[in-house]
């Protein structure tokens, strides 16, 4: 499809790699990249403010869900004035996503060029990598690259590889701040989001994976070739974690702009059509066969109401039950809060309860209308924003399975109620380059 097509002179975050070529050394990342354009050191000042302007002219947004800019969130933490630190999010909570995780091991050193010019930014010599501790592969994929880098050059920057545990909430950034501060890895109240976490005493710059790749790439060709594909709104390109009723599963790489459909027929969507496509993972959104026409851009997604989140895209097949997959994610959304305040506590899994009970067993419709309630009395009202994600989730499956609820208040459970579930995530082989 020529629009997910680019020259391979375009070297974006899966450049190079094949069925054949998946090494992830420090030899093979200069081959592909080049060496990082770290700044000298009696220019650091110019190169700083030159540096901090490319990022903002980029355009580049956060890729960890929030799609903050990097370069708001980088001059709030160096309005500080003192040495901070840098965090490497790859915890990949989200359970269909294995974006993080394919850069862990095919293009380590990409992430870590991008952790190391933001430390030179901000001038500090430390640098955090947190990988959930159940991800072993790449937990031993960043430790192999950071010895790498440390037997290649001289380099004063210190790398430590952190392990919280495997938990949803443990990856939002105040959560993982407090985790390596020696505290539990449960979100912070923040009312005054977005916040500054602080780690011993020094202010914390918390970045997805993904956006410090993107990062070393800005390094190396500037804000104008990053801003070469994509839209105006939305430039560069994404990682997304394709999983479900499609033919080739995988993490794909795509420019901003092309539809969602698009992408979706390049997977091998079925030519029956969708049901319903979930995007942005587990606190994103589900979209109807019509909304998946939408272009892939922050305005045109904001029109109806989602955005790309965490780059999560689970395509449901009809005759699947809608209602009975969101059950089974809200359930497991209820298992994963911290634990730390009745939205979650009570309220997830009232909500969890609802929709299991519309989806399984004869129901009235007063079920349904407590459903509509409970949204209410949980929205906003949480310590963080794990519980207004899942019920964004309910609202959207709702709207989009209308007619779903209309025959389960007619008729009892519908035949898809006990069809194998698609939220099985996606094959970890198979990684398609934007080509």
């Amino acid at each position: 499809m020529s629009v997910l097509e680019a020259p391979p002179s375009y070297r974006r975050l899966l450049y190079g790699l094949s069925e054949t070529n998946t090494r992830s050394d420090l030899s093979e990342h200069h081959r592909r990249f080049g060496g990082c354009p770290l700044p000298p050191p009696h220019h650091r000042h110019r190169w700083r403010e030159r540096f901090h302007a490319q990022i903002e002219l980029s355009g580049l947004t956060g890729r960890g869900g929030a799609e903050f800019p990097l370069a708001t969130k980088l001059a709030a933490v160096r309005a500080h004035r003192r040495h901070g630190v840098v965090v490497v999010n790859s915890m990949e909570g989200e359970p269909a996503s294995q974006k993080d995780g394919t850069l862990a091991r095919y293009a380590p050193h990409l992430v870590l060029d991008g952790a190391e010019l933001m430390a030179a930014l901000l001038g500090t010599s430390q640098i955090y990598v947190c990988i959930a501790r159940d991800q072993r592969g790449a937990v031993q994929a960043y430790e192999i690259a950071a010895r790498e880098r440390r037997q290649w050059d001289s380099s004063s920057v210190e790398i430590t590889i952190c392990t919280p545990p495997a938990h949803y909430v443990a990856g939002e950034e105040s959560a993982l701040s407090q985790w390596i501060d020696g505290g539990r890895a449960a979100p912070a109240y923040r009312p005054d989001r977005p916040s500054i976490p602080v780690i011993r005493g020094r202010v914390a710059l918390v970045d997805n994976a993904e956006t410090l790749a993107n990062v070393a790439l800005i390094a190396r060709h500037g804000s104008e070739w990053f801003r070469s594909v994509g839209t105006p709104d939305s430039p560069g390109t994404r990682l997304l974690s394709i999983s479900g009723a499609v033919s080739r599963p995988g993490v794909y790489e795509v420019p901003f702009g092309p539809t969602l459909e698009a992408v979706l027929d390049h997977a091998g969507a079925p030519a029956g059509g969708l049901s319903g496509v979930l995007l942005g993972g587990y606190g994103g959104t589900w979209l109807s066969s019509d909304e998946i026409s939408t272009p892939l851009s922050s305005n045109e997604l904001k029109k109806i109401g989602c955005s790309v989140g965490a780059g999560v895209v689970v395509a449901l097949e009809r005759g699947h039950c809608g209602l009975a997959e969101t059950a089974r994610i809200v359930e497991w959304m209820a298992t994963q809060s911290a634990g730390q305040c009745g939205p979650c506590v009570f309220g997830l899994p009232a909500v969890a309860d609802d929709l299991k009970t519309i989806a399984t067993t004869d129901v009235s419709p007063a079920i349904v209308e407590r459903l509509w309630r409970r949204l209410l009395a949980v929205e906003g009202r949480g310590a963080c924003r794990h519980p207004d994600g899942v019920i964004r989730l309910v609202r959207s499956a709702l709207r989009v399975f209308s007619d779903d609820v209309e025959y389960h208040l007619a008729n009892g459970p519908c035949p898809g109620v006990h069809r194998p579930s698609p939220m099985t995530g996606i094959s970890e082989r198979r990684i398609v380059q934007w080509r």
